[in-house]
């Protein structure tokens, strides 16, 4: 039977902890260092925190150490791996090929979409190098997608929400070109999200937009296909996102794949429990862009978000008047104070303000922007009262358990409590006591108070009394006891967590005749090392070790031509812009634009 796994964003362990809260079969996290998030270090000691309570419900916890890695820091990470291992860690998602070489515990390793795979030959080549579970790229269609499922035995992780990078994850050098920081190093300078002149080959502007900046996934409507075409893990990003966010969207994407997972006997969740939530998920009140499928049904020319990287949030109505001081909205949306909305003027600048106070459609900011007209349509990009609710408390998650209280076997003197989870973890305890004849029906008092399972990881679906007779039991020692069984059933239930272990690397692996150039992302000796051992000739430096001249610094997908109209495949006839085409950043640097139409596929080049 399949496992289907939810795996979720965490910024630090509480927010992991929320993750599984919500709903996730698993989370990443950053460890202390080397992660693909410079931004989002842990300590060891909080990663054995949520790995404690992951384990608990069959959660699991994966480790990214997604960065390229230098030969002085092959000791530290070699050392990192067996904290964390020790930590309870259940995998690591990683980028270097050097950790299949270092003495590490036998942990399971990912491959992480840093490693750019997007066809079923790198699959298994990854498949072959040891790796558990691979993550695929973002860009992958539907029939892409079930061609990699099908060439490997081992589970696939699919993007499913989130950012989206413009470039293929572990082919994007621009921010290590311009200011030496380097996405392979977990610290991206977000160059996509700018706003550039658009200019042809005569230095004339076209347009000024934000050309490389994307709208953010959401795939919520396409789950039963990708799990059609066999991904096993939905992965929602967002690993420097704040809790609210990470409750939502996880509770979002939980919902969902249950009422897919119903129809598929055949498939089955990857953790346990039932999470119960105190609100209804609204995946678009969260931080987005605008939304889209990606080109997970083909190329779609609405993936860019050009007007702006910010977020805009859902539309809440349009302007109906305007006066000096308020101004009224035609909606049935409910406004709150402190609502933050926006909107763009006529030159198409997008432009916010927040809500003082609103007296239903009548809203008052602190001063009515000049640009605001009747006719505007307005968004909401944050709403108060949500994110009041986000930002409580907002669900927990219980394992369904069956207690039973029974008197010892050829005993007068005690008692046996015992109690098994949904997933048949068992715990029997046995409670020295002098037997005393009650004087008054004692069950529903027992039942009672071994009912009382409220601020733990259980709720009671079943509570049986089997005695021989009616005896008393004080309220404090039922309560001392179910307080003891339930210490002993966490410990029961960690304990029965089992963690895959590292698959060996196959002796078939050839890489002879195969090129490996700079987008190998080659850093170190060890990676160079296995590399030449199965067959590589020769191995080019990664692009941080040695910068190569005219360089393509980008490859995307996402294609400039196709998003205006200009593509010769689809219209059947040239670009009336005349090419080559570049992008001009505000300081006057320019980085020129090829295009290959047999790959459909957009390349950014060194600039001029």
């Amino acid at each position: 039977m399949r496992t289907i796994e939810l795996l979720c964003p965490a910024k630090n362990a509480d927010i992991g902890i929320e993750a599984i809260r919500h709903g996730a079969d698993a989370v990443y996290i950053g460890g202390p260092s080397f992660g693909a998030r410079a931004a989002a270090g842990n300590s060891i000691e909080d990663i054995q925190r949520l790995c404690d309570y992951a384990h608990i419900f069959g959660a699991r916890v994966y480790v990214t150490l997604n960065v390229i890695l230098y030969d002085d820091e092959l000791e530290e990470v070699e050392k990192m791996v067996h904290a964390l291992y020790a930590a309870g860690v259940d995998a690591l998602i990683t980028q270097d090929l050097a950790l299949l070489k270092m003495n590490i515990p036998p942990i399971a390793l990912h491959a992480s979409t840093q490693m750019d795979t997007i066809t079923a030959d790198k699959a298994k080549f990854l498949e072959q190098c040891g790796y558990s579970q691979i993550v695929v790229g973002r860009e992958l269609s539907i029939d892409q997608l079930n061609a990699i499922t099908q060439a490997v035995k081992v589970p696939i992780e699919a993007f499913v929400h989130g950012a989206l990078c413009v470039s293929y994850s572990g082919r994007c050098y621009v921010s290590q070109h311009i200011c030496g920081r380097s996405a392979n190093r977990g610290a991206c300078s977000q160059f996509c999200r700018l706003k550039f002149d658009l200019i042809d080959a005569d230095g004339h502007v076209i347009s000024t937009q934000h050309h490389l900046s994307l709208r953010d996934m959401n795939r919520t409507n396409s789950i039963e296909q990708m799990l059609d075409a066999g991904v096993s893990s939905f992965k929602v990003e967002g690993r420097l996102k704040d809790v609210g966010y990470v409750r939502n969207i996880s509770a979002h994407y939980r919902e969902k794949i249950d009422a897919v997972l119903s129809r598929h006997p055949e498939l089955q969740r990857a953790s346990f429990g039932k999470s119960r939530y105190a609100f209804k998920p609204q995946v678009e009140k969260s931080f987005n862009r605008g939304f889209t499928e990606f080109f997970l049904h083909g190329r779609r020319p609405d993936v860019w978000s050009k007007h702006t990287p910010k977020a805009i949030g859902a539309p809440v109505g349009v302007v109906k008047r305007v006066g000096r001081r308020s101004f009224v909205v035609d909606t049935s949306v409910i406004f709150a104070n402190g609502d933050g909305l926006c909107y763009f003027d006529e030159k198409g600048n997008l432009q916010g303000f927040r809500i003082n106070r609103a007296e239903g459609t009548e809203l008052f900011p602190l001063k009515v922007p000049e640009s605001l007209k009747p006719g505007t349509e307005l968004y909401r990009n944050e709403d108060r009262a949500f994110e009041k609710t986000m930002e409580k408390s907002s669900s927990e998650r219980v394992l369904s358990i069956r207690i039973a209280l029974s008197q010892k076997d050829g005993s007068t003197e005690g008692f046996t409590l015992s109690a098994k989870t949904e997933h048949d973890v068992c715990v029997s305890l046995d409670f020295p006591m002098e037997l005393q004849e009650a004087r008054s029906p004692q069950h529903e008092n027992i039942v009672r108070q071994l009912s009382k399972l409220g601020g733990t990881p259980f709720i009671a679906d079943e509570i049986e009394v089997n005695t021989k007779g009616d005896y008393f039991i004080p309220a404090g020692q039922l309560n001392e006891w179910r307080r003891t069984l339930v210490e002993e059933l966490i410990k029961a239930c960690q304990n029965a967590h089992k963690r895959d272990l590292r698959l060996p690397v196959s002796e078939t692996i050839t890489l002879k005749g195969v090129p490996l150039d700079y987008t190998s992302n080659i850093s170190n000796r060890l990676a160079e090392l296995f590399l030449k051992e199965h067959g590589a000739q020769k191995v080019q430096p990664a692009f941080e070790i040695s910068p190569v001249p005219d360089a393509t610094l980008m490859t995307c997908k996402h294609c400039i031509r196709y998003a205006n109209g200009q593509c010769p495949r689809e219209t059947k006839r040239p670009p009336t812009w005349k090419e080559p085409l570049a992008l001009r950043m505000s300081d006057g640097r320019t980085f020129p634009l090829t295009f290959d139409c047999a790959k459909c596929e957009m390349s950014v080049h060194t600039d001029q």
